[in-house]
């Protein structure tokens, strides 16, 4: 009996050694794990909950199950016209073969460098093989925005034909863009189809990769203000030259205005003058047959009035002019 009594202690105690030493480990939900013996894979699992290994011998790796994101560094990236352009992208993958997975890259921190090889190698090539439009453009939106009506002038008519319409023809030349094929999105896309052929192979899955921004390079950038300040220009000059023409056109049509009512001022005063002539003779010759003497001494009287003060001297008064100076009757 003491045996027996002996023989079940010594398989409790042992019992609660292999406990404690743990034959057992708990996998989380969203996680997936690896058993090894001795750096040999001994067993894979991918669902949560209870698992057994051997004690001592065999080590538990955990991996994620959920879906990881790839932030990769900016590359400066030469296009196909040879300008060079600042591309950041991110991308987003995850463990679907734990097996292998662990015999290609191990770590998760290892798998993030070997992302940076596939995908910084795949969003090189697409860049250089495409041109500059088809990478920071993703539509042909630019051209179909309509441009025949130009910007607006305050008091100004637009008519077909007339006015703005020539102004709208001077500025919309060479204002063209280049038609985009691709554009961002399937670059993208093309990026993604290259890089997802060799991620299988160290057990990952690449969800996706987005372009997430680009940017010219120091010396494109300053090209492409030089473009937007010329052009800019171009039509800035554009509104002067049509500005001046209308001043000058609006100064014809004020001289005209000007001398249409100089010249109708001058024929109504003519008029006037003419009207005023007539009465002042009209009124003279009937002053004259009511008493011509008085008329006549009147009228030189008024001539002496207006005359004399203009004479800086005077010879003589002799002359039948000055007749009224020494009488009223003249004589």
């Amino acid at each position: 009996m003491k045996k027996v009594l002996t023989v079940l202690i010594i398989l409790v105690v042992l019992l609660v050694i292999v406990l404690m030493i743990g034959p057992f480990y708990v996998l989380e939900e969203g996680y997936q794990s690896v058993v090894t013996r001795f750096g040999a894979i001994v067993n894979s699992t991918p669902n949560a909950g209870l698992h057994f290994k051997t004690p001592l011998i065999d080590t538990v790796i955990r991996y994620p199950k959920k879906i990881l994101s790839w932030d990769g560094s900016s590359q400066r990236i030469p296009t196909q016209e040879n300008q060079f352009i600042w591309v950041d992208t991110t991308a987003r993958w995850k463990i679907i073969d734990p097996l292998k997975f662990y015999e290609s890259v191990n770590r998760i921190q290892n798998a993030y460098g070997r992302l940076d090889e596939v995908i910084d190698s795949a969003v090189r090539t697409v860049i250089a093989d495409n041109p500059l439009h088809e990478a920071v453009r993703n539509s042909n939106v630019i051209n179909e925005i309509d441009r025949s009506t130009p910007l607006p002038i305050e008091g100004e008519e637009v008519t077909n034909g007339e006015g703005l319409g020539d102004l709208s023809q001077l500025i919309l030349t060479d204002l063209t863009y280049d038609e985009v094929v691709k554009g961002r999105e399937i670059l993208s896309d093309e990026m993604f189809l290259a890089a997802s052929r060799l991620t299988p192979q160290y057990g990952i899955e690449l969800i996706d990769i987005i372009v997430r921004q680009i940017r010219y390079s120091d010396d494109l950038t300053q090209s492409v203000y030089n473009r937007m300040i010329k052009d800019r220009n171009r039509i800035a000059e554009a509104y002067r030259s049509y500005g001046e023409g209308k001043k000058l056109d609006l100064l014809g049509q004020l001289e005209n205005k000007k001398k249409s009512i100089l010249s109708g001022a001058y024929e109504q005063a003519e008029t006037i003058r003419g009207k005023a002539d007539a009465q002042a003779t009209r009124i003279y010759n009937e002053a004259y047959e009511l008493d011509p003497t008085f008329f006549e001494f009147w009228r030189s009287v008024e001539s002496y009035r207006k005359v004399l003060p203009k004479f800086r001297k005077t010879l003589t008064t002799d002359m039948e002019y000055f007749k009224y100076l020494y009488s009223q009757d003249g004589r």
